[in-house]
């Protein structure tokens, strides 16, 4: 994450949301730090979380700004093994839960002109995100003995995108170094989308969109991320973590420099 920060100059920490190692989850040491970027940057909430020999995240929700994607890093071992989550997460509705088991989607004898819609939000994220260079890399990644993970829940479905990674495997040297190199990959790839100013939404329209499908889509995230929490850490402690890491549900940041 350091390279974020030092890459990003109007990150700004938010040490009312941050924990400084002295809080325990679980009985563990809990660090989280908190930052966000409403000018040019315009990043609405980053955290990074750590849980003392539990669980390393990274979680990104962009501004309303651009159409970079949102990023989530996690890597949690729990009772000996490795559970791995990596998520470029596109910033319009493609329907990708709908996706058939050939690859496919359902078109407009099912959906009507709505297909059409959903297509082109999928085609967008492929050319300018999902490209051959960063799909070819995500689906490289090679692990010993990992096994997908299910969805947890409806809006863990509904908030995944298209090259979702989330396995489970042994906790080895091979993998563990694996994990590392990928999440590292993975926060640089998204740097350089932000800081390509190519990515920007016009003024008026298209920002208002988005910050509607933001805002909507932040709640859902978190209501992905709670059942999983809830299961690691307990009833008491999972909520609380899952709500740390999502950050403010009734915030978001226009920005923008003007």
């Amino acid at each position: 994450m350091g390279n974020i920060v030092s890459s990003i100059p109007d990150l700004a920490s938010k040490p009312e949301f941050c924990y400084s190692g002295q809080e325990t989850i679980s009985g563990c040491s809990t660090k989280l730090d908190a930052f966000d970027a409403p000018g040019p940057s315009n990043i609405a909430w980053m955290s990074s979380l750590c849980v003392a020999s539990k669980i390393s995240s990274l979680t990104i929700f962009n501004g309303p700004l651009t159409d970079v994607p949102h990023l989530t890093s996690r890597c949690a071992i729990l009772d000996g093994s490795i559970k791995f989550f990596l998520d470029f997460r596109p910033r319009s509705y493609g329907a990708y839960e709908t996706v058939r088991p050939d690859g496919t989607y359902p078109g407009p004898e099912e959906l009507g002109r709505q297909a059409f819609e959903y297509s082109g939000a999928r085609k967008q994220f492929e050319t300018n995100f999902g490209t051959p260079e960063v799909s070819g890399f995500l689906s490289s990644l090679s692990f010993e003995s990992a096994v997908p993970n299910g969805v947890s829940s409806e809006f863990d479905t509904l908030t995944r995108g298209p090259l979702a990674i989330d396995v489970s495997m042994p906790a080895t040297e091979l993998n563990l170094n694996t994990i590392l190199m990928a999440r590292e990959k993975a926060a640089a790839i998204w740097l350089n989308w932000v800081l390509d100013g190519s990515h920007g939404h016009r003024p008026g329209a298209p920002v208002n969109t988005q910050y509607v499908y933001d805002s909507k889509y932040k709640q859902n995230a978190y209501s992905a991320l709670l059942p999983i929490y809830s299961d690691w850490f307990g009833p008491t402690d999972g909520p609380k973590l899952a709500a740390a890491d999502s950050g403010p549900l009734d915030e978001g940041y226009v920005g923008g420099g003007s």
